[in-house]
């Protein structure tokens, strides 16, 4: 073999020495705002609007995570509920659309071009809210249920069509030979074809489960009991509350002596505790994300 000339190595180790300092730059861009979140939730009021943002607290405070926590049953009975609901509608979601997409993938299922073409047609109109509204409570009765988080956003028509498109890239000769030993379509959808559609399946349900984390629009619609307040609308009323409180305090209108309102922290404070759970559970996602960018790009 052929040695490689010293200026070459030098070329290579050049090439490498910048290709090192850009994913170095990369991470400080993702870490350096998060590591800013993370400051400024602990910094008191004051400090940042005298100072400003900064990475390391200029006077450390906890004022706004005991505002998030001035009621801490009800926190923790929002994150029961948006725990339940999100991972309830996920196993659902991406067990509901995997099935759906197995017949759609399959050439001789008879009704697989007007059935794939209501799906797409989900996708270019929809009925819009009031139609909705009256759907969800006049005629199902889900309001104020924890079903109304769950249902009707169970299925998406895009994620069916994704998964759709890997089935189809799956290998024939597995459902043939699966098929000769016996197989029925429900033992091949479940036993072969979903298992072998996992970093597909995996992605789906991690985008539609961090969704589904975030929801706080179905509350402010649908819910008006506290027991089932989401995560997401419950820091919205909070926040919205301090603000009210800050704003009547510097009106000079009475409000409750020594209060602290520490409405900047907290908006840094409640991006915490609400991306925390996701954040824990992306690196068990991690893995099918990179199994997910390599399918199909070898052939054999």
């Amino acid at each position: 073999m052929k040695s490689l000339s010293p200026h070459k190595s030098k070329r290579t180790g050049k090439g490498q020495t910048l290709l090192h300092l850009i994913f170095i730059l990369m991470v400080l861009m993702y870490l350096l705002p998060f590591l800013l979140v993370i400051s400024v939730s602990f910094s008191s009021e004051e400090a940042l609007h005298t100072g400003g943002f900064t990475l390391l607290p200029k006077e450390f405070s906890l004022d706004a995570y005991r505002l998030a926590v001035r009621n801490p049953q009800q926190l923790l009975q929002s994150y029961r509920v948006t725990i339940s609901f999100t991972v309830i509608g996920t196993v659902l979601a991406v067990l509901i659309m995997g099935m759906m997409a197995y017949p759609l993938s399959r050439p001789n299922y008879k009704f697989r071009k007007p059935v794939t073409f209501l799906v797409f047609f989900t996708m270019l109109f929809g009925g819009g809210l009031v139609p909705s509204y009256l759907l969800n409570v006049r005629y199902l009765h889900l309001d104020n249920k924890l079903w109304i988080y769950i249902l009707p956003s169970l299925v998406s028509a895009w994620n069916i069509i994704i998964i759709r498109t890997n089935y189809a890239q799956l290998p024939k000769e597995l459902i043939e030979s699966a098929k000769i030993d016996g197989a029925n379509e429900l033992y091949i959808c479940f036993r072969i074809i979903m298992p072998l559609s996992k970093p597909v399946l995996a992605t789906i349900g991690f985008f539609f489960f961090v969704n589904k984390w975030n929801d706080w629009m179905t509350a402010v619609i649908y819910i008006n009991k506290p027991n089932l307040y989401s995560l997401q609308y419950l820091l919205q009323r909070i926040l919205r509350e301090a603000e009210f409180l800050k704003q009547m305090a510097e009106e000079n209108q009475v409000v409750e002596q020594g209060a602290v309102y520490p409405t900047e922290s907290f908006r840094f404070a409640m991006a915490l505790l609400a991306a925390g759970p996701v954040l824990v559970i992306f690196p068990f996602f991690q893995k099918y994300f990179s199994k997910g960018m390599t399918i199909g790009a070898v052939k054999g």
